[in-house]
């Protein structure tokens, strides 16, 4: 009778095309699961929990439901929200419009096509953090750059950019533009570099103008990379923190006040780690709702 285990031996000595790749992946979904799934699984865990630690006790209160229907009912939750979903539909346009055009600038036939291209690596080298400090000098009320420059132009009184909550709100989002236009020029930057120039020639021995090439050749060629791109600026956006935290602490008010730094005072000042592992959960939905929403479309197009 053949002993069972030479058998078990011998599948992993010689193994089959299906079980080698088995055991090349393993290590793969091992480190997947420990770097995502037990993260998000801790996470939906304790939100269903009274995890305070400013009490002293130390007690775990187990709550089920009821800290997602606190948050449906929290008008600070709402406004977090509605203040990131705002930032996520100006700047994501706005970076992929300026974006595109620093891209075809970028594209060119320059001699010399490095400092160009490295003036796009720049910004989006730049911490985000510092980015929000610059810019909140640029904006300062009484020593900024914005003013000095209306002053200069004759535009009368001064704005105080970060002290009202519209105007706090535009700094803001002009800041995210220029800080992300980078990181969108470089993806698609390496999508115009892919379309084959014969396509130009042919057009324009066809006569079409250089809008219609635009409208007929560039875009549709660059579709799959402004997907990519869109995908990747949009978490990120829905993520936003470091700017709007940096400029102005979620004020005036909360008017400025985005869900990552809601999240961020709920659990690191507040210390309420299951309330604020709540607004995490409902901040990692938003994310999945919208990538799903993304990876659709690319499924229609391919």
């Amino acid at each position: 009778m053949r002993d069972p285990s030479s058998k078990f031996a011998g599948k992993f000595s010689d193994p089959s095309e299906k079980t080698l790749g088995v055991l090349l992946l393993t290590p793969a979904f091992l480190l997947l699961a420990l770097i995502v799934v037990y993260p998000i699984g801790k996470l939906i865990f304790n939100s269903f929990f009274d995890l305070r630690l400013s009490g002293g006790t130390g007690a775990v209160k187990f709550m089920g439901f009821e800290n997602y229907a606190e948050a449906w009912k929290d008008k600070d939750f709402w406004n977090a929200t509605k203040n990131t979903v705002l930032i996520t539909l100006i700047t994501v346009p706005g970076a992929l419009v300026m974006g595109l055009g620093l891209a075809m600038l970028a594209n060119l036939p320059f001699k010399r096509k490095w400092p160009v291209r490295l003036s796009l690596l720049l910004p989006w080298a730049l911490p985000l953090s510092f980015a929000g400090l610059i810019f909140a000098w640029f904006f300062h009320t009484e020593y900024g750059v914005v003013n000095d420059v209306i002053r200069r132009l004759g535009g009368g009184n001064e704005t105080m950019w970060l002290l009202r909550p519209n105007w706090a709100f535009a700094a803001i989002c002009i800041t995210i533009i220029w800080k992300t236009s980078s990181f969108m020029a470089l993806i698609l930057l390496a999508g115009l570099q892919m379309i084959p120039k014969s396509l130009y020639e042919a057009a324009e021995v066809d006569g079409a103008s250089q809008l219609q090439q635009f409208w007929q050749i560039t875009i549709p060629m660059l579709m799959p990379s402004i997907i990519v791109a869109l995908i990747f600026r949009t978490i990120t956006a829905l993520q936003t923190f470091d700017i709007p935290y940096t400029m102005t602490k979620g004020g005036p008010g909360n008017s400025t006040e985005t869900l990552a730094m809601l999240i961020h005072k709920t659990t690191i000042e507040y210390l309420d780690v299951g309330y604020g592992s709540t607004l995490a959960v409902f901040m990692f939905l938003l994310s999945l709702v919208v990538t799903s929403v993304y990876l659709r479309h690319v499924g229609r197009q391919a």
